[in-house]
């Protein structure tokens, strides 16, 4: 399942303009390349230096959660976010794959938790995260949809 959600996190964006996937049509940080970077910081900090034990110096990019993990370097491409994205996510399988589901790590915030744990907070975090690049996506695809704006259709 999280490899499901992972695979429809990335098609959420496949196919869209660099000024597209750039496109904030939210208030907050959100747009459909930065949920990609995001999931990726996530992928790092849960598996990489949570699960692993790496130092955040020793992941293979950033580890800064919050709203500066939806932020995107402008010489950063759609095609390059894509792809840390899947590197974080194999080495995530790799890592993973060491361990039992019940293996405990400490989480500074979390406290205690296990494989398990992780798995399924992936699951629900990639899984809310492809419906909110859904969502992006259909505003862009349809910018005459009726607007949160608009008066309601009777």
């Amino acid at each position: 399942m999280l490899d499901r959600n992972r695979a429809e996190l990335v098609n959420t964006v496949r196919g869209l303009s660099e000024q597209d996937a750039r496109r904030r049509l939210v208030a907050s940080m959100t747009t459909p390349i930065g949920l990609l970077k995001h999931a990726a910081v996530a992928e790092r900090i849960w598996f990489q230096h949570v699960l692993a034990g790496l130092t955040k110096s020793e992941c293979d990019g950033g580890t800064t959660p919050g709203d500066p993990s939806f932020i995107v370097d402008d010489n950063e491409t759609l095609a390059d976010v894509i792809a840390e994205f899947e590197r974080a996510s194999d080495r995530s399988r790799v890592i993973a794959a060491e361990f039992d589901l019940d293996d405990i790590r400490t989480h500074p915030r979390a406290g205690d938790v296990s494989l398990r744990f992780i798995y399924l907070l992936a699951i629900e975090d990639f899984a809310r995260h492809a419906g909110h690049g859904d969502i992006l996506r259909e505003q862009i695809e349809r910018p005459d949809a009726p607007s949160a704006d608009a008066p309601e259709q009777r």
